[in-house]
Parts: structure tokens; C-alpha cells; sequence
């Protein structure tokens, strides 16, 4: 898989895209059906709608057609190799990314408002690729993917795109913050997330 790895030159991006690939490696075999911090999803749920989410990015800056299934109402069936799945859906996104003119005024995205800088748009494509990989890792016992350098462009834009996408039930409602959190912790809690979630014993 590594061979076909696309690097987009953004940083936020490309590190959000290693971080979901690096929590997908860790699922086990019997993982893909463990419940995550997305209530009523499944491992792989989520993955389905991560790499839908990417593809949905991509398909907006290109357009090219977007994915083949709705991102939110996936089936939780994942045909063939997981890792290929997503890294098809990486290097669609990483290609599309790499190509836009940095000194562009706008671009297109698949969330409100719809158009963003280039800045704000590639920073909401790695938001959803970087919560989602916190998400699977949670679901596998695995660390937290998120780091404080990637965790403060993530909350800058989440602030921007997040309140609409409530609505669509993309996030859940905040959660309070409390004192000592740090980036990371902020970031969790405002995109209605527990940071100490773990699976059910």
C-alpha cells in the first residue's frame, strides 16, 4: 500500500491522512464491527464514512464524480482489503488537494459555506480525516492519533463549519469545556466528543 501513497503538501492534510492510515493498520481482524464514539456506528462505519467524506472533497475541487454510497447513511460492509478501500479515497483526496493554487481567493467544499480559502478548505478536509482517525483508534484500543500541532488548525476551522453540520447530525452537540484542557482535549469536547471515551468492557 505504501507505494501508492499521495503526499498533497499541505502539512495539516497529509498528517491527518497518516494519522487515519495509521489507525486503520491497527484495526485486528475481528475489529471492523466494534462499536466507536460515533453512536450506532461500527469501525467500519466509520471508515466507509471517512473515506467517503475525502472523496466528497476531492470530487468538490476536481469534479470529478463523487463517492458511490452516502458517506452518512453507510452500510457498515467493507468488499475487499479495508486498506486499499481508504487509500484509494487518500489519494483521490492528497491528488486533488496538491494541485489547488495556494494563492487562490476560494475553492470549492462539500460543507457549508461551500466556498472557503484554500487555508480553511484544506483545513476541514484534514478535520474530518484526523477526528475520524481518533475515532477508529478509540474503537481498537489504540493512542490517540491527535497531536496539539495538528489539533489547533482542526479546532480554528471546526469553528468556521461545525454549527450547520449539527444540524445534518455530522456532530454531536458540544461538550462543556473544562479547565486544563488542552488542544487536543478542546478539540474532542467542541466536536461533542468524550476525550476518555473507550470501548465497553
Amino acid at each position: 500500500m505504501s507505494g501508492s501513497i499521495i503526499i498533497s503538501g499541505w502539512d495539516v492534510l497529509d498528517a491527518s491522512h497518516e494519522a487515519l492510515r495509521r489507525a486503520v493498520s491497527g484495526v485486528p481482524a475481528d475489529g471492523w464491527s466494534r462499536p466507536t464514539p460515533c453512536a450506532g456506528w461500527s469501525v467500519a462505519h466509520v471508515l466507509q464514512h471517512a473515506a467517503g467524506d475525502q472523496v466528497g472533497f476531492a470530487a468538490a475541487l476536481t469534479g470529478e464524480p463523487g463517492p458511490a454510497f452516502d458517506p452518512f447513511d453507510p452500510s457498515g460492509v467493507i468488499d475487499g482489503d479495508p486498506g486499499a478501500f481508504l487509500e484509494e479515497a487518500l489519494r483521490r483526496s492528497a491528488s486533488a488537494w496538491a494541485a489547488v493554487d495556494r494563492e487562490a481567493t476560494e475553492v470549492a467544499t462539500p460543507v457549508p459555506p461551500h466556498k472557503m480559502t484554500p487555508e480553511s478548505g484544506v483545513a476541514a478536509c484534514a478535520l474530518d480525516a484526523g477526528v475520524h482517525a481518533w475515532d477508529i483508534a478509540m474503537a481498537c484500543g489504540g493512542p490517540s492519533p491527535l497531536t496539539p500541532e495538528l489539533a489547533r488548525p482542526m479546532l480554528v476551522v471546526a469553528r468556521q463549519i461545525v454549527e450547520p453540520l449539527r444540524a445534518w447530525g455530522a456532530y454531536a452537540p458540544a461538550l462543556e469545556p473544562l479547565p486544563g484542557d488542552d488542544d487536543v482535549t478542546a478539540l474532542l469536547r467542541y466536536l461533542g466528543r468524550d476525550p476518555r471515551w473507550a470501548p465497553a468492557s
